[in-house]
């Protein structure tokens, strides 16, 4: 594709989001923000019963334009191809620059990787929430936990999970 095309792909997935909007159903919410310029996305994810992959996605979210249509392409492949939870923490933060094209993609990373950031956390909390739960912890435990893996998006300059509006919003 054409930087040109891309552009122009960017901008309808912006202007006409797919995938926008709360997912009722959902096995997990999870909201992440980027500090550096203001975007929020919240990712809400829903698995398949008894198997570790991805029935659907959906985000909804504030922000840049690159942000925003990174949002709606990432929903868009995800529930199209149903990957597994393997297969959606595998796909690197590279991978999301080479989908957005690096050529606009790499000059504001941050912002075209704050969706892939937010939708991994949120399959990581499907996964530990099943785990949990079937190792008889309540729901205060598992929230306890859900704050330790907001943590690891510490120093890259996203925030993950819980303090992701605050903190995309705090004044600089």
């Amino acid at each position: 594709m054409d930087q040109e095309t891309r552009v122009a792909w960017l901008v309808d997935h912006y202007q006409r989001p797919r995938h926008r909007g709360r997912l009722r159903d959902a096995d997990a919410h999870v909201p992440g923000g980027n500090p550096g310029c203001g975007d929020i996305i919240t990712m809400y994810v829903k698995a398949q019963p008894d198997e570790d992959r991805v029935a659907e996605v959906s985000f909804e979210g504030v922000g840049c334009t690159l942000s925003q249509a990174a949002a709606s392409i990432l929903a868009e492949r995800i529930n199209q191809d149903h990957p597994t939870f393997a297969a959606v923490l595998d796909f690197s933060y590279e991978d999301m620059l080479d989908l957005l094209g690096r050529g606009i993609a790499a000059s504001r990373p941050q912002c075209a990787t704050l969706a892939l950031g937010t939708l991994k956390g949120a399959v990581k909390t499907v996964e530990m929430n099943r785990k949990l739960r079937a190792a008889g912890h309540t729901d205060a435990e598992i929230a306890d936990l859900r704050r330790a893996v907001a943590a690891q998006g510490q120093g890259t300059g996203l925030v993950i999970g819980e303090g992701a509006e605050r903190a995309a919003t705090a004044p600089r």
